[in-house]
């Protein structure tokens, strides 16, 4: 599996839309839309989890700066947290 993280969200964009955007590139075993904690508002980022590193590395290089939701969005790939 591989993740990308997604920036520059609509505060509008649910991880539906989110996972649809993505799954023209190849199948999405996940997308996840961070929230606050206490007002359960979207932060503007996500991720978004392929089944192989072929379909994340597309995504990448055909997704980054593409619209979704009227807002243009940035991919790029998911950095482990230390």
């Amino acid at each position: 599996m591989r993740k990308v993280f997604v920036a520059a969200l609509n505060w509008n964009t649910d991880e539906d839309a989110l996972s649809n955007h993505f799954s023209a590139i190849g199948p999405v075993e996940e997308a996840i839309i961070i929230k606050d904690r206490d007002t359960k508002r979207s932060k503007g980022f996500g991720f978004v989890t392929f089944a192989n590193k072929e379909d994340a590395d597309r995504a990448i290089q055909e997704l980054d700066n593409s619209e979704l939701d009227g807002k243009t969005i940035k991919v790029d790939i998911a950095k482990e947290r230390r």
